[in-house]
């Protein structure tokens, strides 16, 4: 096969598995929301690089958070061991990426991604981390379900990247010595 046929076979498959995604599961599932709005009632935690929260008592609801890191955020990584990835749905308007993933009983749900459209959360910036989903047809949250966060993780492209260049740098020192 050619590549350019290579090539569109594969994007053919990538969108059918997209829209059966998206339409394989008709049952409401946990949400979780990530904005940049004003903060709430009570203010906005100030919150360094790693962090900790709980959801709401009651399992819907927002949480308001600042980033108080001195740094641009370019991802977010959220874990907890409640949910698993196949119950979550996840939106964000700061990140253009949502991953959701399972691995021994811990659910990480891993935002990246940055565009003129999608900013990230700079330095300074009020966040909100909602919990339920905007038409209020989808099911709470664990109660108290504890989360840990982690600002700014390498994607595992990026550490993909990074091994293959230390490789290739060990090898060519390896060649450059035999000879």
């Amino acid at each position: 096969m050619k590549p350019s046929l290579i090539f569109r076979v594969a994007l053919v498959v990538v969108i059918a598995m997209c829209a059966a995604f998206a339409h394989a599961d008709s049952i409401t599932d946990p949400t979780i929301i990530i904005r940049d709005p004003a903060c709430g009632g009570n203010g906005c935690t100030p919150v360094g690089l790693n962090f900790t929260f709980g959801a709401p008592a009651d399992g819907t609801g927002a949480v308001f958070f600042n980033n108080a890191s001195g740094l641009d955020w370019f991802s977010l990584k959220l874990t907890e061991s409640g949910v698993d990835a196949n119950a979550i749905t996840c939106l964000t308007d700061v990140f253009a990426n949502c991953l959701v993933s399972t691995a021994n009983g811990l659910t990480t749900i891993l935002l990246s991604g940055l565009s003129p459209d999608f900013p990230g959360i700079g330095a300074g910036q009020n966040f909100s981390i909602v919990f339920g989903c905007e038409s209020g047809d989808c099911q709470p949250w664990p109660g108290d379900l504890d989360f840990t966060a982690t600002a700014n993780v390498p994607e595992p492209g990026t550490m993909a990247l990074l091994f293959t260049g230390i490789g290739a740098i060990v090898v060519r020192r390896r060649l450059r010595n035999q000879a």
